[in-house]
């Protein structure tokens, strides 16, 4: 056990002056920092810990360990957090098959989980709980866009994903709005580096694009692989497949590359461009899609901290359903299932100033929310 929880622990209290809390706040942070996912989990976390600093509050404690994209370990990590360290909030998992793992038995506990990112189909509609709220969208959002795009661009598609909970809802989210035809679906296994098979299979496919789902260095290793293929299909995806954290690995192979998101580094709004700069001189880096949801997720903690005891679950969730905050994103506001309501946009990989980020190129869906709030009864 001691072996397997030796991952890293970071508690900070911070500030000195900032919201007025109810009361003292410890929030347990599990998230991946080590492995292929690990740049998706740096990226939480720092976007995270900006909204805490800047909160300048001395009453907040960010314990964070490093859940190395295992299910068992996340669990033995969020039971150790709620029975030993006893904090108040779960956040940060990435992956949605661990937060599979994690949110039933943290919430039967009575602990609220605030996600930054993962936000499987399972837990938006009849498995939704009045205590796990998601800051970040509803799994199959941002590839529901895309399909809403491809399906006014491209007539035969090719679809592929890995074999886990966001990868199926990947897929689906993709095929409920796009109508054409299919000439693949494959998917993948988790953690795959070797994609000359798949490639394979779209080149003589006859797909005229290609759809892809490949979070972290399986995005990296994909488009390394299919860039050196030769294969001259147009490669679309959500913003995770082009993502900040993922873009430098990836190189000029991304560019041009469309994606879908509900946030992009060059939104023109003051708070878009105070998150971006204070981002950036905190990190000197730009942030990432994973960046800016775990920020608001903080905000949200925040925001419901400041007004309520997290001891008074009733009055801690409801502070959380106002979504209180000033969100890069623009508008923001929850479901009636606790997943956000909100725009969605195209964007596309360019290279600014040496840089590649993606761009804005239009907006595709407006306050978008999900197929399963209908069935949340909380």
């Amino acid at each position: 056990m001691k072996k397997m929880l030796a991952a890293a622990t970071m508690a900070l209290s911070l500030g000195a002056s900032g919201l007025a809390m109810a009361e003292p706040l410890k929030i347990g942070m599990i998230t991946t920092l080590s492995g292929g996912g690990a740049g998706l989990g740096v990226d939480t976390r720092d976007g995270f810990m900006l909204a805490i600093k800047q909160s300048g509050n001395k009453d907040i404690t960010v314990v964070t360990e490093d859940d190395a994209q295992k299910p068992e370990l996340a669990v033995q990590i969020a039971d150790k957090m709620i029975q030993s360290d006893q904090v108040d909030v779960l956040t940060g998992i990435v992956w949605s098959n661990l937060l599979m793992a994690v949110v039933p038995g943290a919430v039967a506990q009575g602990k609220f989980y605030v996600s930054t990112n993962a936000a499987p189909a399972a837990l938006a509609g009849q498995g939704c709980n009045k205590l796990y709220f998601n800051a970040a969208y509803q799994n199959d959002n941002l590839h529901e866009a895309m399909g809403e795009y491809a399906a006014k661009t491209y007539k035969k598609m090719f679809i592929l994903a890995p074999n886990y909970p966001a990868g199926k809802d990947s897929l689906t989210g993709f095929k409920r709005y796009y109508k054409g035809e299919l000439a693949g679906e494959v998917y993948t296994k988790v953690g795959q580096t070797d994609y000359a098979a798949e490639i394979a299979q779209m080149r003589a496919s006859g797909a005229d694009g290609i759809f892809v789902f490949l979070p972290g260095g399986m995005g990296i290793s994909f488009m390394k692989q299919f860039a050196q293929s030769g294969v001259k299909i147009p490669v679309m995806g959500p913003g995770f497949s082009f993502s900040q954290d993922v873009l430098p690995a990836i190189g000029d192979a991304a560019l041009g590359a469309k994606a879908s998101g509900q946030w992009a580094p060059d939104f023109d709004t003051d708070v878009s461009k105070k998150f971006v700069a204070d981002f950036q001189k905190e990190y000197n880096r730009l942030p990432s899609i994973y960046a800016v949801q775990a920020y608001d997720a903080a905000q949200l903690i925040l925001s419901a901290a400041g007004k309520a005891s997290v001891k008074d679950a009733d009055a801690f969730r409801n502070e959380l359903l106002k979504a209180d905050i000033q969100s890069p994103r623009g508008n923001f506001k929850f479901n009636t299932n606790q997943h956000p309501i909100q725009d969605i946009y195209l964007t596309e990989v360019v290279k600014k100033d040496g840089v590649l980020t993606n761009k804005t190129v239009e907006k595709i869906f407006t306050d978008h929310g999900d197929a399963y709030a209908k069935d949340c009864k909380i």
